[in-house]
């Protein structure tokens, strides 16, 4: 090792430079390669350290904009100590020299030249706490030194520094995630409704005579459609007991990052909803629907046929022999006995994660209205299949394997239309049947009796409201005259206490 040390004159300004010098059969041995990401990831940490203090530093110093008086301030304070550090040897001494008059030179020094006063023309009487010599003083200031400037001390929060900002960094960064996350599960839910329609493209493209379309024009390009980022529709139409079917894929919504955060807490799986609108001819007058538990209550309290038809629920482990979380509404017992059969019930057992629910209805209207918006007639129903899967995604599962899993699912849709198609109702059962739809149908007629008569009400004020108006346009005085006394003699009627005759 060899020091190579340099001092200069000034006592103030030392420079040392040391150089260390190995020789080569004492040089360390080369860095192992597997070590380089490790060495690496702890540069850059030192790296980040020094950059993050030297950042801070920097910013406190660019901050003060009185920097230059600083500096200025430092040099005076420099030279004045210099100064008062000189030797005593070098003051000049007033000795008294003989044949000089000293009283002479104190005179001629004591010569001043007085400036007027500005405050002269002031009463000292006025002015409470004034002072004359006090106020006409002017402040001795050096010739060397400038004015005495103070700085004002900043919080360490109004501090230009990268802690300042540390709620933007944490919403650029949440920003940042929610778009990575946003293409991340938009491309997901993709690659799952494209894997799902390859599998099944040619089973469908079997069964019926249109794939893909919905009958629409614009359609140019028939195949699955997208109605959202987590929502795939595709429309089949062209095969006997039914007008078209309707498979709609609903998948998590993988690209919003708060829908995922809240699936943590209320899990949720991807689900495929088929729904089959059946032909008038082709399905006779029952509602029946198997569904897991969670489901079946959801069902039942919002479906506006099974609330009303199928109130009660049954279990359907003792007679049918399916899982215990499966639950039976049926609002015919010949139905269920018939359309479950052993074929239906094995599919059931042998894959009961992917089965949600079963749903046969020739009332079918969607969801319950509510009593703002009820309705003022009969809802519209329709004959419908409709069957709930889900896509077993979890648990280690692959797209392709999952896929695979729901193929008997969707050889039940087949299976269970062409019973449906066949399925006829005793005579006793359609006789109850039609007697619970007749029941509803009064029930909703005096439901809607009070609304039906305050509409006709409304109508027929707003047609004398008409007639008045039109009366009062003509200027025949005889026509006004004699619809005044008409509209009296309906109001004397009106107010007459109603007399109901009997006969004797």
């Amino acid at each position: 090792m060899q020091n190579l040390s340099h001092q200069s004159g000034d006592p103030k300004s030392r420079l040392q430079v040391t150089i260390l010098v190995r020789n080569s059969p004492n040089m360390s041995p080369p860095v192992d390669r597997s070590h380089w990401l490790t060495i690496f990831a702890l540069t850059l940490l030192f790296l980040s350290y020094n950059i993050a203090n030297a950042g801070v530093n920097h910013v406190d110093i660019e901050d003060n904009e009185f920097a230059e008086f600083e500096d200025f301030d430092a040099e005076e304070m420099v030279i004045g100590s210099a100064a008062e550090n000189k030797p005593v040897e070098q003051e000049d001494v007033d000795v008294p020299q003989p044949g000089k008059d000293p009283i002479g030179d104190d005179e001629e020094e004591a010569t001043v030249e007085t400036e007027d006063n500005e405050f002269e023309h002031v009463d000292e009487d006025e002015y409470e706490g004034y002072e004359k010599d006090s106020s006409s003083a002017k402040p001795d200031l050096k010739l060397n030194e400038g004015p005495k400037i103070t700085f004002a001390q900043l919080p360490a929060h109004l501090r230009s520094n990268w802690e300042s900002y540390y709620l933007e960094l944490m919403i650029l960064a949440g920003l940042v995630l929610y778009f990575f996350n946003f293409f991340l599960g938009r491309s997901k839910n993709q690659r799952i409704a494209e894997t799902w329609y390859e599998a099944f493209k040619g089973q469908l493209q079997d069964n019926f005579a249109l794939v893909g379309d919905d009958g629409k024009l614009e359609n140019s390009t028939p195949g699955l459609m997208k109605e959202s980022e987590n929502v795939y529709l595709l429309w089949c139409s062209g095969r006997t007991a039914c007008e078209a079917v309707l498979f709609e894929l609903r998948l998590l919504k993988r690209q919003d990052l708060v829908a995922m955060v809240t699936s943590l807490f209320r899990p949720q799986q991807d689900q495929v909803h088929v729904k089959v609108f059946m032909n008038e001819a082709d399905m006779d007058s029952f509602v029946m629907c198997l569904a897991a538990k969670k489901t079946a209550n959801r069902l039942a309290r919002e479906m506006a046929d099974i609330s009303v038809y199928c109130p009660e629920k049954k279990s359907a482990v003792d007679k049918f022999g399916l899982p215990s979380n499966f639950v039976l509404l049926s609002e015919i017992g010949e139905v269920a006995t018939t359309l479950l059969d052993t074929r239906v019930c094995a599919l059931v057992n042998k894959i009961p994660e992917v089965i949600e629910s079963i749903h046969f209805s020739d009332q079918y209207s969607g969801p319950k209205q509510t009593e703002e918006a009820a309705p003022s007639k009969m809802p519209d129903v329709k004959k419908m299949l409709i069957f709930t899967f889900n896509l077993p995604l979890k648990n280690g599962k692959s797209i392709t394997e999952a896929v695979e899993i729901m193929r008997p699912a969707i050889m039940l849709i087949f299976y269970c239309m062409e019973r449906v198609k066949r399925f006829r109702l005793s005579k006793e059962s359609k006789a109850k049947a039609d007697k619970n739809r007749q029941k509803v149908e009064e029930a909703f007629l005096k439901s809607t009796h009070a609304a039906r008569a305050e509409a006709a009400a409304a109508r027929r004020e707003e047609k004398r409201r008409l007639e008045k108006e039109k009366i009062l346009q003509d200027d025949d005085p005889e026509k006004q005259r004699k619809w005044e006394e008409k509209e009296a003699k309906r109001l004397a009627k009106k107010r007459m206490p109603k007399m109901k005759a009997i006969k004797v």
